[in-house]
């Protein structure tokens, strides 16, 4: 079964079930301050899972485009990777843990409309009950049901987690069972589904947590009850609205489904690897772990640069920079001629254009942006190795935080990418290099914030009348921008002065005329309807529970200020988090004009503008 049938047929499933499909998300994160990019299906449904009604209803399935960045040292190893979807249902307080369970039994057992799993090689987890909360016998009655109804064994394991053929059902302690998003709020116990990979090895026998290390069970299915809330007390109150959150990750399922060891053996990365040997000299065991590393990376930047991020040395772009520099480094290993890593982004493309349709429709951009970092890459090698390692023979071959800096600050060397080549030459490492980096790295950012915090100080430096007019018309802009050209629009920065305003945001290519005027208009016709501007002091945690737009990676105080801009309706037009001053009414601004729209750098556009 190929991976887009797995992915179709997940989303047919519970659609057929009355659950509303979703497109995936963006990659970076909308409302979320905390992550640089959405690591899992629930997070970009996080408002509604706190009890905020989502406009599709209450039942949702959706396959979530994911980065996690915590492992890409490991990625090569046979199953760790950067990018993956997650694929999810969701309950918002209507069915809870039978209708759960029994259909994540029948999607995977199912061969006419699932996933047709072999059940009797099926074992579940439940919560085994910690810190007040009771053991879940609800999940473990409906599981001991849904076993039993098919002439399967269903004993419960007990505090040994000791499994045999007749032990199905392994009650586990909160680390295993147990989920919340943070410290307090919504949580509640899990069940785990795995699926035994080896049934020619014999009778499944040994501890549980033995047979996982082993891979003898692989986990391939959460399924997730939230149905207490923590309080800062640490109490647990049982929530009057009771959610199911669960996920199924594609590229492990794939694997599992076709008896492939690893995910590098699936029609996911197949089409990738066979075009890495195109180009590849070399064929010996690290030349396969290079090959994982190359196919995984390009993969992700594919994706991330289709949502908006461009390489940098911040946030998001600071982690596509380091996959794409990494991809070059073990391309090098594999002798890739220059230029190869964009021929290898066409084959991620093309396999998921039907799934992810923005990938083609920004396949030029996408390989562009690609080809010039690897460019720009081999120039900074070319200039930092001369420099590196003059620097460790004047630290007696000792590598440090201070050469680390330097080549970072000077040659643009990302601090992993640095320590790669470092351990790849056997040099000898300092065993405070990461934090002497990290003071020096902390002393450089002050610097540069106490000059950017000349501009603004919890709002604007300069709050001269027409200044804070310009103000209010950036969040105008900022909004119909999003209304004309998409959500994936973020902000950049902005600059104003008593004369003009200048509004920087991500977008992949120039705004058309008509795209140009639909803006303006936009903002003069919110001038012109006289709205009042008002604002509310929120503890941070409130503050982002309403959605009002923010800047992902600025920290914020404990108390936020949130600015909005409603119509005559009473409908919001524009929210965002802001430390002002604006004006009390939008009919203070005067006649809003574009005087220029151009490119700040790849990915990123800039709007200047001014009021008459």
């Amino acid at each position: 079964m190929t991976s887009n049938e797995i992915r179709q047929r997940f989303l047919n499933f519970f659609a057929k079930r009355g659950h509303a499909v979703l497109p995936s998300a963006s990659l970076v994160p909308e409302n979320d301050p905390t992550v640089l990019f959405n690591t899992a299906g629930m997070q970009p449904l996080v408002p509604y899972l706190l009890g905020q009604k989502h406009p599709q209803g209450n039942r949702l399935v959706d396959a979530q485009k994911c980065i996690r960045t915590g492992d890409i040292d490991d990625v090569g190893d046979n199953r760790h990777l950067t990018f993956f979807e997650m694929l999810g249902n969701w309950s918002l307080g209507d069915y809870f843990k039978k209708e759960a369970i029994n259909w994540s039994y029948e999607f995977l057992t199912s061969k006419e409309e699932g996933l047709g799993l072999d059940p009797s090689r099926l074992y579940v987890t439940v919560f085994k009950g910690e810190n007040g909360i009771p053991r879940d016998d609800e999940s473990i009655k409906i599981w001991q049901e849904v076993f039993g109804a098919h002439d399967l064994s269903h004993e419960v394991a007990g505090e040994d987690e000791f499994v045999n053929k007749n032990i199905r059902v392994i009650p586990l302690g909160t680390d295993d069972n147990f989920w919340i998003a943070g410290a307090i709020g919504p949580c509640g116990g899990d069940t785990e589904i795995f699926y035994d990979t080896r049934p020619e090895d014999g009778e499944l026998s040994g501890k549980f947590g033995d047979l996982v290390d082993s891979f003898r069970l692989i986990e391939i299915w959460n399924n997730v009850f939230m149905e207490f809330n923590k309080t800062a007390e640490g109490k647990y109150e049982k929530l009057v609205s009771q959610n199911v959150d669960t996920g199924m990750g594609l590229e492990r399922t794939t694997a599992v489904i076709n008896g492939k060891n690893t995910v590098f053996e699936t029609d996911l990365f197949i089409p990738i690897l066979n075009k890495i040997d195109e180009f590849a000299v070399s064929s010996d065991d690290q030349s396969k772990r290079a090959k994982f590393i190359v196919a995984d990376h390009i993969k992700a930047a594919v994706f991330m640069i289709a949502d908006g991020v461009i390489p940098a040395n911040t946030d998001q772009g600071y982690v596509l920079r380091r996959l794409l520099r990494r991809a070059v480094r073990f391309g090098d290993q594999l002798k890739l001629t220059p230029g190869a890593l964009s021929s290898i982004a066409d084959v991620v493309i093309e396999m998921y254009e039907e799934s992810y349709p923005n990938l083609k429709a920004q396949d030029e951009y996408i390989k562009k942006e690609i080809k010039k970092e690897e460019q720009k890459f081999w120039e900074t090698l070319s200039d930092g190795f001369h420099e590196y390692h003059k620097l460790l023979l004047k630290n007696q071959n000792i590598f440090d935080g201070e050469i680390a800096y330097t080549l970072f600050t000077s040659y643009g060397f990302p601090f992993e990418v640095a320590l790669d080549i470092v351990k790849e030459e056997g040099v000898k490492i300092s065993e405070d290099t990461s934090d002497v980096f990290s003071a020096l790295m902390k002393k450089h950012q002050d610097l540069s914030r106490a000059g950017a915090e000349k501009k603004f100080k919890g709002g604007l430096a300069d709050t001269s009348e027409m200044s804070v007019r310009y103000h209010t018309a950036t969040h105008l802009l900022n909004e119909a921008l999003h209304r004309v050209l998409g959500e994936h629009v973020t902000q950049k920065g902005s600059n104003i002065t008593p004369e003009r305003m200048r509004f920087d945001f991500a977008h992949s290519q120039k705004m058309t005329d008509e795209e140009k005027k639909k803006a303006e208009d936009l903002v003069n016709e919110k001038i012109a309807e006289g709205l009042e501007v008002s604002f509310a002091e929120l503890p941070k945690e409130e503050a982002l529970k309403t959605n009002a737009r923010h800047n992902f990676g600025e920290k914020y105080g404990d108390i936020v200020k949130v600015y909005t801009i409603k119509n005559k309706d009473g409908e919001i037009f524009s929210q965002e988090f802001c430390g002002g001053p604006h004006v009390q009414n939008t009919s203070e601004l005067g006649k809003f004009k574009i005087v220029k729209e151009e490119a700040v750098s790849a990915g990123v556009r800039r709007i200047k503008a001014v009021l008459e």
